[in-house]
């Protein structure tokens, strides 16, 4: 068995889709989802080209791949020949380039329109939840993969056992499972912002957890339970392959499924669950139960109850698509994480011994609290110092005091200013970051706030600590921080 990505399948005539010949321009293409998903059309048939409002690796990458990326993005970046524009969700309806398609009536279609069209000439499977969209897809590919299922995909992160975050696979199911000779499996996030997931066409859907977020778009936890409700409507009835895996212990549960024709199961640490789960806090060793029979064991590379539910998750939905469980459980065993994601940079040393760095993408109160317990757990540090910057104004408003609750594990905490994206010039000016640093104060933590990223890491060679563990978070640039402190290492 092996657990690396095999080579694309050509992908004959009958697989070419709406954007075969095409010549697509991707706006704000510097994504891990649109670049993927340009590198998926590309294979399929299409021109690709894109604008994004910096170079980085990804931009890097796709043009290496012969996608060419440009950084001005201007009414002229749009090329001549250009059919289709596809945006991304974070770029604005006034941009220049999106200006130029509609002077020239040039289609438009949104990221998420884009790949829901993509899915409706494959079995699509979307991965939803306010949390661990990107991990559980990540660990189902390359579990796939091991699978000898060769699947298409767009995952959310960058994940070195697959290769990037993309892939261009069989046209059809291979194999005589349950979905043997269909149309190849085209697994992608689903993403609740702005009720993107409702352009996806799954025949197999999984929610993991369903919380506050994004209160900007939807106003209250009603108007979200009932968007990943018609996320799940989008299912197709048993009869003709559809399926919804969600979490059971999920508050929401039965107010989603309530009334759908697709096949059902759950997932969960309760015995009531289809599938119940078991985890080994202190090695990471996860089980899986069904109707008592033990289906699967493995070791979870990643720490965490968290973590072990989305394995669990992905475990499940690979069978389902036609894996074996000796094959799943190896290769749930061999997966090593992904960017950004409890991602372990390493120990760095300091006067009189190390301390270990981490790296994560947490930016909700819930990922905050759970990957901090569980680095904990796994490195028993005689300090935990985070480093966190807020995501979004208007979220960091709404979620204040949740917030202020979720380092009850750290010991200091540092606050950067607000990373300022999708809100207001107003809304921008209703909270800050100070507002965190005293909410954490009142609760007896120790936190400040500093600012520029030079300076915080300047600020960590300073004060880390033999046995320390430092704990880098956010969904912005942050990471930079992590690094340069790792740059800063006394000889």
């Amino acid at each position: 068995m092996t657990t690396t990505t095999a080579p694309a399948t050509p992908v004959p005539d009958a697989d070419r889709t709406q954007f075969a010949d095409r010549t697509i321009h991707f706006v704000g293409i510097g994504g891990c989802g649109m670049s993927g998903l340009a590198r998926l059309l590309q294979q399929l048939g299409a021109r690709c080209s894109g604008s994004d409002s910096a170079p980085s690796d990804i931009t890097a990458a796709l043009i290496h791949a012969a996608i060419p990326v440009t950084h001005e993005q201007i009414a002229d970046s749009l090329p001549a020949d250009t059919d289709l524009v596809i945006a991304s969700a974070a770029i604005r309806p006034d941009h220049p380039e999106l200006l130029a398609a509609q002077t020239r009536g040039i289609p438009i279609m949104s990221y998420a329109e884009a790949l829901g069209a993509a899915q409706m000439h494959r079995t699509g499977v979307s991965i939803a939840g306010t949390h661990g969209k990107s991990t559980t897809t990540a660990m189902l590919c390359h579990t796939l993969l091991a699978c000898g299922l060769d699947p298409s995909f767009i995952v959310g992160a960058t994940c070195p056992q697959l290769e990037g975050g993309s892939r261009c696979g069989a046209a059809t199911v291979p194999g005589h499972g349950p979905f043997g000779g269909a149309p190849g499996y085209l697994i992608a996030e689903a993403c609740e912002f702005n009720r993107s997931f409702h352009h996806h066409r799954p025949t197999i859907g999984a929610i993991n957890n369903v919380e506050e977020d994004h209160l900007d778009i939807y106003g209250s936890i009603d108007q979200i339970v009932e968007a990943f409700a018609e996320f799940a409507r989008l299912i197709p009835d048993a009869e003709h392959g559809g399926h919804l895996i969600i979490a059971h212990e999920g508050a929401h549960r039965r107010a989603i499924t309530a009334g759908l024709n697709c096949g059902i199961s759950t997932f969960g640490f309760s015995p009531a669950a289809t599938f119940q789960v078991f985890m080994d806090a202190a090695t990471s060793r996860i089980g899986l139960l069904q109707d008592g029979h033990w289906l699967a064991q493995w070791t979870n590379a990643m720490p965490g109850e968290h973590n072990a539910l989305n394995s669990a998750l992905a475990g499940i939905l690979a069978h389902r698509m036609g894996g074996d469980w000796d094959d799943i459980a190896a290769a749930l065993n061999s997966f090593r994480g992904l960017d950004r994601r409890m991602q372990r940079l390493g120990p760095r040393r300091v006067d009189g011994g190390e301390v270990i760095v981490y790296d994560d993408y947490g930016h909700h109160p819930t990922e905050i609290d759970t990957t901090l317990r569980a680095i904990r757990l796994v490195e028993k540090p005689k300090r935990m110092i985070c480093v966190f910057q807020p995501h979004q104004h208007s979220r960091t408003r709404f979620l204040l005091e949740e917030f202020a609750q979720s380092f009850s594990s750290a010991d200091v905490v540092i606050v950067p200013h607000i990373y300022f994206v999708r809100d207001s010039e107003i809304e921008k000016q209703r909270v800050s970051a100070c507002d965190l640093v005293d909410r954490l104060r009142q609760r007896g933590v120790t936190a400040m706030h500093l600012y520029p990223f030079d300076a915080i890491a300047e600020q960590l060679d300073v004060i880390a600590r033999p046995d320390d563990v430092i704990v880098v978070m956010g969904a912005g640039p942050v990471w930079q921080v992590a690094r340069r402190f790792r740059e800063l290492e006394r000889t």
